[in-house]
């Protein structure tokens, strides 16, 4: 029996920099959590992104390491990059060291890399890819890494292994239909009738602004009661009865509970959220990127569950003709919404954390002695991370 698996293991997740990495680096802490309640789980980051914000928040400790974004074109930035990915990594591998890590879990992003460079030849690594397309960290984790786990199949990563993407309890045990009279009551929505949910991320969306403001006399005319979270830096439409406008919505599982159909851009995490809670979605991937948004929505608009449509081609007679038949015909919301439910993995996180504690050596109930001293015991130094005993 491995260490691990008889004493409290220990497991690093690096997702730090932006809410795309980090939620699910700690969807996963939690499930691990639920797992082995005795777990010891350390979060690496930076003092860059909502690091310093989201983890602590969560009640995981929080390693700052240095950041080591790669520059984009030639400069002098990219002249330090050797010394910068040289002292990032130096201090990844006191981190650990330190906490006696048992299995290091990357999640893409600067602060991956010199996770897995730190953790190269000591420390199991498994490498979790959010998006279709690889990002560089995660091609380098990839070669090395013990589990290649991907939320989409496609990456083009070796040997890669499809999970979904790891989400929130409060999200894939979401009950929508008991929650839904809180819901509507909670954003001030009509109790009857459909709601089209629309979201464009923390800034807003311009596209999807400007559709919504000019389909939202027809949307309103047909019944249809819209919650438009508009972004901090985007314009609301003019108010009306049955629109609720708001700069961003903070209680996302109530949104979701409230509506029926969804409006929104096709980032992994929102595919996976709509996808987890059944909801039909009209997706508008970024115009620009390497069209990876569109790559995240083929599988659930291939069995169904969405429709895809380019930026530069909604507008508002788009976005009505696409909306209204949608939310006016219950039977075809229902089986879009089945097939919604069906292509996602609302069971992401937990499959995820059986993998990483198996490859820690620790896939099991923890010892009832453990219980206690898995905050306590002193870290082991110089040992071969993969010893048995």
């Amino acid at each position: 029996m491995s260490r691990a698996a008889r004493h409290a293991p220990s497991v690093v997740v690096a997702g730090g920099g932006t809410a795309g990495h980090i939620e699910p680096a700690l969807a996963l802490a939690d499930a691990v959590r639920r797992l082995r309640p005795d777990a010891r789980i350390t979060a690496l980051g930076t003092e860059r992104g909502l690091d310093t914000a989201l983890i602590p928040a969560r009640g995981y400790p929080l390693e700052l390491i240095p950041p080591v974004p790669m520059p984009r074109k030639l400069s002098t930035d990219l002249m330090r990059l050797p010394v910068r990915v040289r002292d990032a990594v130096m201090r990844a591998r006191d981190v650990l060291d330190r906490v006696d890590a048992d299995v290091v879990v990357g999640f893409g992003g600067y602060v991956a890399l010199p996770a897995y460079l730190g953790a190269r030849g000591r420390v199991p690594v498994v490498v979790h890819e959010a998006n279709a397309r690889a990002g560089l960290a995660n091609k380098v984790g990839a070669r090395f890494a013990d589990l290649v786990a991907v939320a989409v199949p496609g990456s083009g990563l070796p040997g890669e292994q499809v999970v979904g993407m790891p989400l929130r309890r409060s999200i894939t045990g979401l009950d929508r239909m008991s929650l839904r009279p809180q819901a509507r009551h909670f954003f001030g929505l009509p109790p009857h009738g459909p709601v089209l949910l629309v979201f464009g991320g923390s800034q807003g969306a311009r596209t999807l602004n400007d559709a919504v403001a000019a389909a939202l006399p027809s949307l309103l005319r047909a019944g249809i009661a819209v919650l438009h979270a508009h972004g901090r830096n985007g314009t609301a439409a003019p108010p009306a009865r049955g629109y609720v406008a708001t700069p961003y919505i903070e209680r996302m599982d109530l949104a979701y509970a409230a509506a029926d159909a969804v409006l929104g851009r096709c980032g992994m995490t929102t595919v996976a959220e709509v996808t987890a809670v059944g909801l039909p979605a009209v997706y508008v991937p970024l115009p620009h990127g390497n069209g990876e948004q569109a790559l995240n929505a083929a599988p659930v608009v291939a069995a169904g569950g969405g429709v895809l449509v380019d930026d530069a081609e909604l507008n508002g007679e788009r976005a009505t003709a696409e909306l209204v038949p949608l939310l006016t015909d219950p039977p075809r919301l229902a089986a879009m919404s089945r097939a919604a439910r069906s292509s996602g993995h609302a069971d992401a996180a937990d499959r995820l954390a059986h993998m990483v504690l198996g490859i820690a050596g620790a896939d099991g109930p923890a010892p009832e002695q453990d219980l206690w001293r898995a905050n306590t015991q002193a870290p082991r130094r110089g040992r071969e991370p993969w010893a048995q005993t």
